[in-house]
Parts: C-alpha cells; sequence; structure tokens
C-alpha cells in the first residue's frame, strides 16, 4: 500500500473468531501485513493467545444468545438432523454503535449466527450507509433458513414447504426466512456478497434472493508460513508412526456431521482390509475425541487426535499423512483440502462444492464420484501406488486473494464516484 493512500478500515464479524474456519481471522492477518487496518467483532471468545484487534461483546450478549439457541431448538423441534442446521435468528445484538463498526470503511459479515446477528441487526449496519460484504460461508444467507440444500433448488425461486421439516407447511420457516431476506436485500444497495467457491457463486447468481446483487468469487486464505511442506519421515516419528507406515487421516469438528461423509471413509477402510498392500495402514483422526464406535468400525490401527487448537500441530498432522481424505457430501470451501494440499499430501475427496476448485483428479489428488465409498478406497489406491503429491494452484497464493479484496473495494468505491 502507497504511504500516501488513506488507511482502508475494515470490521469483520464472526460468531468466533475460530467458527467459519477461522476465516475472519485469517483474512484479518493478511489484511494487517498488507497495512489494512483491520478488527475482528466477536461474540464470544475462543481463547485463543495472540490475537490482536479483537473485540469479544460482553455477558448480555452471551445470554442474548443463549436464549436466542433455545428459541430456534424450539421453533425447529421438527427438523430432519439428516438435512443438518436450520437457522431462523429471532434475537441478537446491535453492534452498530460500536467504535469499530463506526470508524470502518468496509463491514464484513461472516458465520454471525447462533445468536450473534438476526437480520434486524443486518439492517441497522446497512442503514450505516457503508458497504456491506456478506462473505459466504454456506448457504444460509442465499436461502430460507438452511446452511446447505442438498438437492432442493426452492432458493432458486422462492422457499416454501422446506423438506428440513416433517411437516408440510406452505407458509412455514424457510419461506418466512426468505421473505425476511428478500425484503431486506431488495431495500439496500450497499449489500455485496462474497463467495469463496465457485459453486457457491454459482447458487448465489442462481438464487432469487441475490441473483441481481453484486456477488464476487474470492477464495479463502492461509497462512502458507505454517502450513507448509517438510520431511514426511520427520512428521511421522513426530507423531510415534513408523515410518514405513501407510498413514492416512481425516478431520472434521465433529466426524458425525451430515454434512461431512464418515460412513463413506468407514466403507472405503472395509472395502481396502482385505488387501495384502495395506495391512500396514494407519489412521489419523482429528478435530473430535475418542469414540469408541468409531473406533471399532475402523479395521485399521486407528490414533484419534482430538481438536488441535494448535495450527502448528495440524500442519504436522498433514505433513505425516500419505494421504488425506475429505469425504464431505457438500462443502462450500474445504478448508482441510487447501491445508494438506499445501502441506504436500494428495486428497481424495468427492466431485461437490469448492472441493473441484482446488483438487484436480488424478494430478494433487482424486476426486471420487460422489457418495461412493468403492470409488473413495479406488482414490486412496491410486494416490499410494502413483505417489500422487499434493499441490495447489498459484489462483490460491494470500497475496492474490488479497488483491481481490483491493479490487472489490476499489469496485466499491468506483460506484460512489
Amino acid at each position: 500500500m502507497n504511504n500516501n493512500d488513506k488507511v482502508i478500515r475494515v470490521a469483520q464479524l464472526q460468531y468466533s473468531t475460530e467458527s467459519g474456519g477461522s476465516a475472519a481471522l485469517r483474512l484479518q492477518n493478511a489484511f494487517l501485513k498488507d497495512g489494512i487496518d483491520s478488527w475482528i467483532i466477536s461474540l464470544i471468545s475462543d481463547d485463543v493467545a495472540g490475537i490482536d484487534k479483537t473485540v469479544y461483546l460482553g455477558k448480555r450478549a452471551g445470554l442474548v444468545a443463549k436464549i436466542d439457541g433455545r428459541l430456534q431448538s424450539y421453533i425447529t423441534k421438527s427438523k430432519i438432523k439428516e438435512f443438518g442446521l436450520f437457522s431462523y435468528p429471532l434475537l441478537g445484538t446491535n453492534v452498530a454503535n460500536l467504535e469499530e463498526i463506526k470508524q470502518a470503511d468496509y463491514i464484513y459479515i461472516h458465520w454471525a449466527l447462533n445468536g450473534f446477528l438476526n437480520l434486524n441487526g443486518i439492517k441497522k449496519l446497512t442503514r450505516l450507509n457503508k458497504p456491506i460484504i456478506i462473505f459466504l460461508h454456506d448457504m444460509w444467507a442465499i436461502t430460507g433458513g438452511c446452511h446447505y440444500s442438498f438437492t432442493c433448488e426452492k432458493y432458486k425461486s422462492g422457499c416454501y414447504n422446506c423438506q428440513m421439516f416433517e411437516t408440510t407447511k406452505k407458509n412455514d420457516l424457510s419461506k418466512k426466512g426468505f421473505d425476511k431476506k428478500l425484503k431486506l436485500y431488495s431495500k439496500f444497495k450497499n449489500l455485496y456478497f462474497v463467495a469463496p467457491s465457485k459453486w457457491l457463486y454459482d447458487c448465489a447468481k442462481q438464487s432469487f434472493l441475490t441473483k441481481d446483487k453484486p456477488v464476487f468469487y474470492i477464495p479463502n486464505l492461509l497462512d502458507t508460513s505454517i502450513f507448509k511442506h517438510f520431511d514426511k519421515s520427520t512428521a511421522k516419528l513426530a507423531l510415534n508412526i513408523g515410518v514405513d507406515e501407510k498413514v492416512i487421516a481425516f478431520g472434521a469438528v465433529s466426524i458425525e456431521s451430515p454434512y461431512k461423509g464418515w460412513a463413506y471413509l468407514q466403507k472405503a477402510l472395509e472395502i481396502l482390509k482385505d488387501d495384502p498392500d495395506y495391512s500396514n495402514l494407519t489412521v489419523l483422526i482429528f478435530g473430535s475425541g475418542y469414540n469408541k464406535q468409531i473406533a471399532d468400525a475402523i479395521p485399521f490401527k486407528t490414533n484419534f487426535l482430538g481438536y488441535l487448537s494448535d495450527k502448528y500441530s495440524t500442519s504436522l498432522v498433514y505433513n505425516a499423512a500419505d494421504v488425506f481424505i475429505a469425504p464431505s457430501v457438500v462443502e462450500a470451501f474445504g478448508y482441510v483440502i487447501m491445508e494438506s494440499l499445501y502441506c504436500g499430501t494428495p486428497v481424495v475427496a468427492f466431485d461437490v462444492g469448492g472441493i473441484p476448485d482446488m483438487i484436480k483428479h488424478k494430478e494433487n489428488g482424486y476426486i471420487a464420484k460422489y457418495k461412493d465409498a468403492n470409488d473413495v478406497s479406488e482414490g486412496i489406491k491410486f494416490c499410494f501406488q502413483h505417489n500422487i503429491k499434493g499441490v495447489i494452484s498459484s489462483e490460491f497464493d494470500p497475496s492474490i486473494t488479497v488483491q481481490r479484496h483491493l479490487k472489490l473495494f476499489d469496485y466499491i468505491k468506483s460506484l460512489k464516484s
């Protein structure tokens, strides 16, 4: 940034510094390095050391969030769990009067649900007449309330009679949520939307809510000083794994999530167990603690590493793995895929969401047929047999990503001139 330029001030709103794949925090660090004055406003503290320029809301906001959670649990009690999350925020905290918001030139709204913001809170922010950039970490902002629509396409014309609920009612929560968003988005011209994957960009351009709004494709970014390749034997030894052992890794905050596809990995491992070439296979699972049911279902030596808050430890796991498996059945972006590829480890995943943006089939990983456990096992074999290495396109370079945000700022400024 030129020293004569006015310092750009950014405020980023996110439920916690680690929600949304820590997207706000990663972007904040990159902004600060580039001379952009960025602050994070978060509902709760993750107790992560070394985070500067972060404002945590107080106890009152936390109490409001808890009450909102209980209310949402009640009004969505007929939700079918297999379809994942549905949010209809009733309560939230007004942050429009915070000094960091008043000083900001641009306001980013990341994943700010769970009682942090409701639509009325977003409306109060838009009334400040500052550019509001809604960063899509899932589909919630472009649907009536589901975070992923799976095969449902009602969001393209107008949500109603949502598949996520056992009861059939045309004027249900999905329609009410859709109508509220349509009213908000139609009224204000200072709303901009950013999608981190080409798939989510296409979804946003097809949604009735955002098809006529400014939508931009800007990938998430990563700290490449942490997530990088180093000697695999050293990494294995650091985790007490023999250098000759074949290692695959799998990571998810909740491996029982309807989004993460654990069942397909389990079936793929069952297929591999009879192959003598994989008798020395070790499975590393991180992001979740020990689960006896899952441990008993894996026919190989298994290490549960738990939740890894230390990014250096996470990088160590990627480097120790020979192949990383990401069997998600829905995926807006796929941070774990990016992290693994930067660490030189190939990835096997389904052809869904933002995954094909990063994995080039049989080059830096394997794109398996959707929900096909047999093809997942074939992908694992292919990566081992052909000694596939993880690499990632230069379009995901952090400096390029920051430049895309700066171009977005320039575009917004051009509309005012």
